[in-house]
């Protein structure tokens, strides 16, 4: 698991980005077919919910917390009793594109086959044929719990016939094979929709309000519609293409919650034209508001005590007038993130902090230094100034319950994230290796030296390794070793972690 799969899916929906080649019937190697299935599927994640902590990849298990109780992920790999080793090409197009299994039960809408129906026959192929070239996995089914009448499979049947529209993606003759390109993506396996569109009672999509934000696992999808203030009508196609890339760019901010697990795992993955294709096409999204500040609920908030909680912790890197510091702090003024709706995001990034992305610096997490009240203030604050005016709609109650559920490592509250596998995952954790070796010697006096043993050693073994992973991966390695040292405090658990990944990025920009 990485440190991006720390926040997981919620809702009935699979929270990851996808894309595909286009192609029309498959005449070529059968290893050709595999690697392009390979691309969808990692393009896809479909590993992120297809795979419980500590199981095997893709044997399913992880249980998705939904407003209507608890739903297990399937086993997806080709084993013949558990997993999906008996189904024919037709069984597994038709799960994609009409939500029906095998044995003609339906599917919940956790498999978002509102979106997948757009998909091409083969494409879904592919991606059937890269599944069945993996290792089959005895891996039985768990229970869902989800509450009546939600348990009863047949009652989706009244929801497709109201929500559900099957049918493959047809291009507009009448538009550029960009935007075609652009517009499969993102209506298919991307479904882009899934989160950043509010949802009804029945949880399904509000078309009408497309792409105008909507909330996901305790955290808000923005606006991106073209629409100048809320959406993306201001950012430039390389401007979106950067940010999907390495989730940031440059005056737009950084990348949070469920969608640093989509950059992460799956943008990131995608070739530049996949990329540049969706930027063209949702750049043309119709422009959609999604909060009036007349019309949306506001509460009354100290807006001195929020200046001065942010004078006093935030503004010495957002600076004063919350433009940031360059490439180093992202800007607040502006910044989709805090202009959003919803306050989720803000108050997020103040509980728990963020991960260092691209040439930004990790955020510490003020959880365990600021009160729910202090953080409502705040983050109040920063949405009503600079001219963001975004609702002030953040209260104590809703920091306490966003607190309750950030597994975030900076937010203090014992969640050390895996680290990440791969080579550089293998130097940093590697119980017997130089680099853990140096992190379990770190004291208050050798911590310096310490650092700059530690990243000498992860640049000679992983030549090449992008600076945001180094300082990302080597706090989640020092994170249980802080835990664990009876010598530290419990309210000394943020500030510390904060304290080491902040050397670390000011100790590779020195050596870099």
């Amino acid at each position: 698991m990485t440190m991006a799969r720390a926040a997981r899916h919620t809702m009935f929906l699979l929270l990851a980005g996808a894309a595909c080649i286009p192609a029309s019937g498959w005449a070529g190697p059968k290893e050709d077919i595999v690697a392009h299935g390979k691309y969808l599927a990692t393009a896809g994640d479909c590993v992120a919910c297809h795979s419980a902590p500590g199981g095997k990849p893709y044997a399913g298990g992880l249980y998705l917390d939904t407003p209507f109780g608890r739903m297990a992920t399937p086993n997806i790999t080709p084993d013949k009793k558990t997993g999906i080793g008996n189904w024919t090409d037709d069984q597994f197009f038709h799960a994609l594109h009409a939500g029906i299994r095998n044995d003609g039960a339906y599917l919940y809408p956790g498999l978002p086959y509102q979106w997948f129906t757009h998909v091409t026959r083969d494409d879904v192929l592919a991606i059937k044929a890269y599944l069945f070239s993996l290792p089959a996995v005895d891996a039985p089914q768990k229970p869902n719990h989800l509450i009546f009448p939600f348990n009863v499979r047949e009652g989706i049947a009244g929801w497709n016939a109201v929500y559900f529209k099957e049918g493959t993606f047809k291009p507009d003759p009448s538009k550029s094979p960009e935007w075609n390109r652009g517009a499969y993506l993102v209506t298919g396996l991307e479904h882009c929709a899934a989160c950043h569109t509010p949802r009804n009672v029945a949880q399904a999509p509000i078309e009408s309000e497309a792409f105008a934000g909507g909330s996901q696992q305790n955290y808000y999808a923005p606006n991106i519609t073209s629409d100048p203030k809320e959406g993306i009508g201001s950012w430039s196609v390389d401007t979106l293409v950067e940010y999907f890339k390495k989730g940031a760019a440059p005056g737009r901010g950084v990348v949070i919650g469920p969608m640093a697990e989509t950059v992460h795992d799956s943008l990131s993955k995608l070739t530049d034209a996949d990329l540049h294709d969706i930027a063209v096409f949702v750049k043309t999204i119709p422009a959609k508001s999604s909060y009036k500040p007349s019309a949306t609920t506001t509460v009354a908030y100290n807006e001195n005590t929020g200046a001065d909680i942010y004078l006093t912790n935030c503004a010495s890197c957002h600076q004063p007038n919350g433009h940031g510091l360059g490439q180093a702090v992202p800007p607040l003024a502006g910044n989709g993130a805090v202009t959003a709706k919803g306050p989720e995001n803000v108050i997020n990034a103040v509980v728990g902090g963020l991960a260092a992305q691209d040439s930004y610096a990790p955020m510490p997490g003020f959880a365990t230094s600021l009160t729910p009240e202090q953080i409502a203030d705040v983050a109040n604050y920063v949405r009503t100034s600079w001219g963001n005016g975004a609702p002030a709609s953040a209260t104590p109650e809703l920091v306490t319950q966003l607190a309750a559920a950030n597994k975030s490592m900076m937010a203090g509250t014992h969640w050390c994230v895996s680290v990440q596998d791969g080579k550089l995952g293998h130097v940093v954790s590697d119980p017997h290796g130089d680099v853990q070796t140096a992190l379990q010697q770190i004291t208050d006096n050798t911590e310096l030296p310490q650092v700059d043993k530690v990243i000498a050693d992860v640049r000679r073994e992983v030549p090449g390794v992008q600076p945001a992973d180094i300082v990302n991966q080597l706090t989640a390695a020092y994170c249980p070793i802080v835990f664990k040292n009876k010598a530290v405090p419990k309210d000394r658990w943020a500030p510390k972690l904060d304290e080491f990944a902040g050397l670390v990025y000011t100790q590779l920009k020195v050596t870099q």
